[in-house]
C-alpha cells in the first residue's frame, strides 16, 4: 500500500503538522523511531512567545561567547573534542551576526512567529488539548541596571518588527511575581505569549486526536529515504514503506535525511537540559520567568517546576553533563527563596539549530516529494502551529500566509 502522506517525526513539529493535515481532509501516517514527544519538545520550557524574533547570532556575538565562556555559571560550552567538527558551522553562526543579517533574520523570523498564538488557538479550538494552554505570559527579569541596558539592541529589534512587550519596575514584577526575590528591578513582559504545562502530555494528545480522528501512527525508525517514480521510499530497521509525499520532522536528527535526498543543510544540535523541582513548589510562581544575568528559565508544570538552561555544542552522541544545570540550583533558589531544589529528574534534549535561527520550511530542493519542517532552534513550540499551517497550505497546492522563500532548504551560503 502506499500512504497519501506520511510524516517522519511525532515532536511537537510533526505531531501539529499532522494535525493540521487531518483537519484538511488529508489521510496522516506519523512516525517516530521511539514514542510521540521523545526528543527536543519534551523538555522544553513550555513557552509560546508571539513575534518572537531576536535571532542567535547578533552583534558581538564573538566575544560574548567567548566571555561566556569563561563565566563559572556560563550558558554556553563547547566540548573541546566537538570544535573541529562544528568549526565550519560556527563561522556560518558569526557571519550571520552582520547587522544587515540579523535585521534580515529578524523581520524572517517575526514573519512566522507572529502568527504563534493564533495558530495554536485554531489548533486545539474545540477541543479537550486547550487545558494544557495558559495565557500568563513571558517574564525576563533582571537584577542589574547594567544587565537590562544590554537588551537594547533586542528591544529595538522588537520594536522595528512591531512586537509588543512591557517594560518593568521591581514594584510591577512583584504584583506579577510575588514569590520572586526582590532584587529584581527591571522585567521585559510580553502578556500575548502563552504557556504549556506539559509539553509531553500535550503533544501526546495531539498524537491520540490524530489517531481517533482516523489517523494512523507506527513506529519506525527511518534511516533510509529515496524517491523512485514519483514514489517514497522509507526504510528502518523494523521495516519499510512508501509514500507519495513524505514530511520530515525529525528535529536535530534531520539532515542525514535531508542529505540522502541531495540537501546538504548545516544543521547542528544545540543541546539543552532540564531539572524538574518539587511539586510543592509549583504554585510559586504563574508563568515562564527568564533569568537575565544567568540564562536560565523557572517554568511552572503540571508536576512542578522546570528550569531550563544551556547551549552546549557536542553533537548528537555525546554523553551529557548534567553537572552544569546542577551548578544553577543556588542561583534558582536565589531568585525564588521559597522554591525546593530538590531534583526530581534531570534531562538532556537536542534543538535543531541554524545559523540563521530560521527553520527550514518547504519542499526539498531535489524532490516535489519530500517537505521539510525542521530547525526551529529555541522555538519549536512558538512556531509548531504556524509550521504545521505552513506544511499543510503546501501539501494541499495553497498558498501559505507567510511566504517561504527565506526558509528554503537551499538558502545556505556566504552570499545568502
Amino acid at each position: 500500500m502506499i500512504n497519501k502522506i506520511t510524516i517522519i517525526g511525532a515532536g511537537v513539529i510533526g505531531a501539529a503538522t499532522a494535525l493540521t493535515l487531518q483537519q484538511r481532509g488529508h489521510d496522516v501516517l506519523l512516525l517516530d523511531r521511539e514514542r510521540p514527544c521523545a526528543g527536543a519538545s519534551f523538555g522544553n520550557a513550555g513557552a509560546i512567545v508571539n513575534g518572537s524574533c531576536v535571532p542567535t547570532a547578533t552583534p558581538g556575538i564573538l566575544f560574548d561567547a567567548i566571555k561566556m565562556l569563561s563565566q563559572s555559571h556560563s550558558p554556553l560550552s563547547i566540548r573541546p573534542s566537538y570544535l573541529p567538527k562544528i568549526l565550519p558551522w560556527l563561522m556560518r553562526f558569526i557571519w550571520q551576526s552582520r547587522t544587515s543579517a540579523v535585521n534580515n533574520n529578524a523581520l524572517n523570523l517575526h514573519a512566522i512567529s507572529q502568527h504563534a498564538v493564533p495558530s495554536w488557538r485554531k489548533l486545539t479550538q474545540d477541543t479537550s488539548l486547550s487545558k494544557f494552554f495558559n495565557g500568563k505570559g513571558w517574564l525576563k527579569v533582571y537584577q542589574s541596571d547594567q544587565a537590562f541596558e544590554g537588551t537594547l539592541s533586542s528591544r529595538q529589534l522588537l520594536d522595528q518588527v512591531g512586537t509588543k512587550y512591557q517594560c518593568l519596575n521591581a514594584a510591577e514584577i512583584h504584583d506579577l511575581e510575588p514569590h520572586l526575590a526582590q532584587s529584581f528591578k527591571h522585567g521585559f513582559f510580553q502578556d500575548d505569549s502563552l504557556n504549556v504545562n506539559d509539553p509531553q502530555l500535550l503533544v501526546q494528545g495531539m498524537v491520540d486526536l490524530l489517531v481517533k480522528r482516523g489517523g494512523q501512527y507506527q513506529q519506525l525508525d527511518v534511516d533510509s529515504i529515496q524517491e523512485r517514480n514519483g514514489v517514497v521510499q522509507l526504510k528502518g530497521k523494523s521495516g519499510e514503506l512508501l509514500s507519495h509525499k513524505v514530511v520530515i520532522a525529525t528535529g536535530a536528527w534531520s539532515r542525514g535525511l535531508a542529505k540522502q535526498l541531495g540537501d546538504d543543510i548545516p544543521l547542528e544540535s544545540e543541546r539543552g537540559y532540564h531539572l524538574m523541582l518539587p511539586e510543592s513548589s509549583h504554585s510559586l510562581i504563574s508563568r515562564p520567568i527568564v533569568n537575565g544575568e544567568n540564562d536560565f528559565v523557572l517554568s511552572p508544570m503540571n508536576k512542578g517546576i522546570r528550569m531550563t538552561s544551556q547551549v552546549e555544542l557536542a553533537g548528537l552522541h555525546a554523553p551529557p553533563n548534567y553537572n552544569r544545570i546542577r551548578k544553577l540550583l543556588p542561583l534558582a533558589k536565589q531568585m525564588l527563596p521559597q522554591l525546593e531544589t530538590h531534583e526530581e529528574s534531570v534531562w538532556l534534549g537536542h534543538r535543531p539549530s541554524l545559523p540563521d535561527s530560521l527553520p527550514v520550511l518547504g519542499y526539498s530542493s531535489k524532490s516535489k516529494h519530500v517537505v521539510y519542517a525542521f530547525g526551529h532552534q529555541h522555538l519549536g513550540m512558538t512556531l509548531a502551529a504556524i509550521s504545521g499551517d505552513i506544511i499543510a497550505d503546501l501539501l494541499s497546492n495553497k498558498t501559505p500566509k507567510v511566504p517561504i522563500f527565506p526558509y528554503r532548504a537551499n538558502r545556505f551560503g556566504w552570499h545568502v
